[in-house]
């Protein structure tokens, strides 16, 4: 059955698009982000990466497949807000034991259905990523005016560190599977669950290590190469991160980095970032692998990118050598991925893992498993 209730999008522009209640009731706030998957909606509210944003999806119908046990990427639901057109009247998947609006009531989130979220996009792409809230229940009466400035109020995402948020608070070990290379120190920025399970299926014994592990802490699990995860916030705001893992570079153990990882590894080197107008979302971006010349379709969820010249080699600011960009995004020239040409490091700005898809990247862990394992073999030689 949809919902009757009235509800509200309201952009810090002034904009305001009227519709139905869709999960719980109340008000949140957020930045408001498009996501372009038409699959996948389990994936993208559980991806850690969403934390803080409400989520508008451009593809018009949501919520056919349902919900079930095995899709979850993380311990919970990260968005602010969900904001759909159409949202399924029945579950058509032999996998389901729930729907998507009983999964967000549960879970608290505030979400709207029946507006047109694809001027909503367009009205994203024109001015930006931008602060916005979703009201429903009693707040849906309030005033024009308080629910903008209720909106006006909220956090703006440059400048906000959010880790801690969704970081674990103890250290969790999941078992190599095949031949064992080592234990693999992995940084929860945000992981995802797929992610682990890549590293496992590579040999690795992944440790999952909280967000303000020390550099200490990280040696004594005597890792074989280290990991920074995907996650949200602003990497400028991560100055920790950033002095952690110019520790690990200076150690010469071999780092892999993704999407916020990727973000870290370009502060790291002595680079800049900077926010994009309104970002890479969904599971059709694509990216050309400079190594291969593959261009490959991939799954994105940033806001913010390294600053570096697309071509060319360049000496690290921070004194670690030579590096370049070994990915771009097609769509707008965008850094996606950074290649170390003198230690072993790099990074995509992507989620290789992509649950739920597509997999044209998953290559990315073979190659993090091959530079390790060379890695191994010189210092025994």
């Amino acid at each position: 059955m949809i919902d009757t209730d009235p509800a509200v999008l309201v952009l810090e522009d002034g904009s305001r698009y009227t519709g139905r209640a869709y999960g719980a009731r109340g008000r949140t706030l957020g930045e408001a982000v498009f996501a372009t998957g038409m699959t996948g909606y389990q994936e993208t509210l559980t991806d850690p990466s969403y934390a803080g944003q409400i989520v508008v999806m451009t593809a018009p119908h949501i919520g056919n497949t349902g919900v079930n046990d095995e899709d979850p990427e993380s311990r919970r639901i990260w968005v602010s807000g969900y904001v759909v057109r159409d949202p399924s009247r029945v579950v058509s998947n032999f996998r389901a034991n729930g729907s998507l609006g009983d999964d967000l009531s549960r879970n608290g989130i505030v979400g709207i259905s029946g507006i047109d979220t694809r001027a909503v996009t367009r009205r994203l792409r024109d001015a930006g990523s931008m602060r916005a809230g979703v009201f429903s229940g009693p707040d849906a009466d309030l005033a024009a005016d308080e629910q903008l400035a209720i909106v006006r109020s909220g956090a703006e995402m440059a400048g906000l560190n959010l880790s801690a948020q969704v970081s674990v608070e103890t250290v969790s070990v999941t078992p190599a599977r095949g031949e064992r290379l080592g234990n693999l120190a992995v940084l929860d920025l945000g992981v995802k669950q797929a992610t682990i399970e890549n590293l496992a299926d590579r040999g690795f014994e992944v440790h999952v290590l909280p967000q303000d592990v020390t550099l200490e802490q990280l040696l004594a699990i005597r890792p074989v190469a280290v990991f920074y995860s995907n996650g949200p916030g602003d990497p400028a705001a991560s100055g920790d991160h950033v002095e952690l893992l110019q520790g690990v570079l200076r150690e010469g153990l071999p780092f892999f980095g993704i999407c916020f990882g990727n973000q870290l590894l370009g502060r790291a080197l002595g680079l800049g970032t900077y926010k994009l107008p309104y970002g890479h979302r969904g599971i059709n971006q694509p990216v050309l692998d400079k190594t291969t010349g593959r261009v490959e379709i991939t799954a994105h969820n940033h806001g913010f990118a390294v600053d570096a010249p697309l071509e060319g080699v360049i000496e690290s600011p921070a004194g670690f050598g030579r590096l370049e960009v070994s990915h771009v995004g097609l769509n707008d020239n965008v850094v996606e991925g950074l290649r170390a040409l003198d230690i072993p490091a790099f990074s995509v700005q992507y989620h290789p893992e992509a649950a739920a898809g597509p997999h044209d990247a998953n290559y990315l862990f073979d190659r993090f498993r091959d530079m390790v394992a060379a890695n191994l073999s010189e210092k025994k030689n």
